[in-house]
């Protein structure tokens, strides 16, 4: 007999030992590695202060229509947009998935089959040989109750991952917005070059109109002819590379904002149309909570740090109710008969025991997943304070720059001044004048060059500082619209 029947009170007291015993023979996950430490805003250099805003569309302020309709187009249809939308789309759609495996599952199925059965194999003789019907109709539920919060936990991973997306996709809109942007400055540029480069051709050609007369006269060398000559060439020859690199702007840009490539052949901005508007001194640590790349990354951290916390539920026992009722019958005819139903419960209980060090492995790859997150963010946020701070410490420069090249500008106006008064007063001749004007041409495609690089490092700062992005990545849910485009 049974100890447990002589004694069965004693039976129930050993009951819990002999299930305590079991579970510490579970596989156990061992100690944990501390995480590789997130970087800190203070040690970037970031203050308390607020960094400079940014208006959502902070193009519009620049008043230009045409580039404002370049914008809107390409946030409309750029294939990278289109990509990056259907990115949040699937992320979301997968993480709408993992919360629908914390509800019951009801299932419904039905099978019909018509079979004849061998005469020479294991069936009963009253079937063998004979063609019969079969039919099952049947419900099932199941429920896989969350007691460790596995579920929770690998829903929480993976809503990590669609903000992640959603925050690549606003990314990549003010990626293409500055692109644009960039590109339109580059074409203005080169477009006031192109005129500047033509009235040099000019100037240069009545220099050597001039040099050709005094050589016919006697008063120069064919050698000065010669130089004269050369230089005009060159100059037309960087006219012609101006048309070229302007060319392929403008057919960039028309592709950029969805049209065909010579869409916009006609297209001349101005560099003088485009405003240069104070900018602010100083970042602060709200930089990282405005840049779409970093909240990317950071989600992607939380993401990897639930992972980890899966891992860790995966050494706990898992528990599956399940149960199901239905009508089984060999012959169709007799399927709605009362004898044909059937029932189950079916709960069922799983516990790692020993799994060969499989689990810590996991374990093991999903806390090596998480420091590299936490690496690619602290390479992240250091990459975003410097390249704000590059921009903010170039447009400095750039004012000073620009300080220092007007009055280099002023001193060549004011030369040629002085070469315009002597020719007027008989003292000099006309090629002293052409020959004053050539530094002033100059300096004034350096000037072109430089509120260029002032426009160009502008929109460089709009981008570093997060291009008026507003981050509502936590409100993403399955309601929540998709857009890869700047807020407005």
């Amino acid at each position: 007999m049974s100890p447990f029947a002589r004694c069965p009170r004693a039976g129930w007291r050993v009951l819990p030992l002999a299930l305590a015993a079991l579970l510490g023979a579970c596989a156990s996950p061992g100690p944990a590695d501390a995480p590789i430490p997130l970087t800190a805003p203070q040690a970037l250099g970031l203050g308390a202060q607020a960094s400079p805003l940014v208006a959502p569309r902070w193009w519009l302020a620049w008043g230009d229509p045409v580039l404002s309709d370049l914008i809107a187009r390409a946030l409309q249809g750029h294939p990278d947009l289109a990509l990056a939308r259907a990115r949040v789309a699937r992320a979301q759609a997968l993480a709408g998935g993992r919360a629908a495996l914390a509800e019951p599952q009801v299932t419904l199925s039905v099978d019909l089959a018509m079979q004849r059965y061998t005469e020479n194999g294991m069936v009963p003789g009253s079937i063998a040989g004979d063609t019969r019907s079969t039919g099952t109709l049947r419900a099932g539920l199941g429920w896989s109750p969350d007691w460790f919060g596995q579920l929770a936990i690998d829903q929480a991973s993976a809503w990590g991952q669609a903000r992640a997306a959603q925050a690549d996709g606003a990314q990549a809109g003010i990626g293409l917005s500055a692109q644009i942007t960039r590109l339109y400055v580059a074409l203005a540029a080169l477009c006031d070059q192109r005129d500047l480069a033509r009235t040099q051709l000019q100037r240069q050609q009545q220099v050597v109109d001039l040099l050709r007369r005094r050589v016919e006269a006697g008063l120069d060398s064919q050698v000065d002819l010669a130089a004269a000559d050369a230089v005009r060439l060159d100059i037309a020859a960087q006219q012609e590379a101006l048309d070229e690199r302007a060319g392929l702007a403008r057919r960039q840009l028309a592709v950029l904002s969805g049209q065909l490539p010579d869409a916009l052949q006609s297209l001349v901005p101005g560099l003088q149309r485009l405003p240069l508007e104070p900018v602010p001194d100083g970042l602060g640590a709200d930089l990282l909570g405005r840049r779409p790349d970093v909240v990317a990354a950071r989600w992607r951290v939380e993401s990897a740090t639930q992972d980890v916390a899966l891992a860790h539920t995966q050494f706990y026992p898992n528990v599956n109710l399940g149960a199901f009722i239905g009508l089984n019958a060999l012959g169709v005819g007799r399927l709605l008969q009362a004898g044909s139903v059937e029932a189950a419960l079916t709960p069922a209980l799983r516990l790692p025991l020993f799994d060969g060090g499989r689990l810590r492995q996991q374990l093991g790859a999903r806390q090596a997943e998480l420091d590299a997150a936490i690496a690619q963010y602290n390479q992240r946020v250091q990459e975003a304070a410097r390249e704000a701070g590059d921009t903010l410490l170039s447009e400095q420069s750039l004012q000073r720059q620009a300080r220092e090249q007007a009055g280099t500008l002023a001193g060549t106006q004011h030369t040629l001044q002085l070469a315009r008064q002597r020719f007027d007063a008989g003292l000099g001749n006309y090629l002293a004048v052409l020959q004053a004007e050539a530094p002033v041409l100059e300096q004034r495609r350096k000037a072109i060059e430089l509120r260029a690089r002032q426009l160009d490092n502008r929109v460089l700062l709009m981008h570093a500082l997060g291009g008026g992005w507003v981050d509502d990545t936590r409100a993403l849910g399955p309601a929540t619209a998709v857009s890869a485009a700047p807020q407005s």
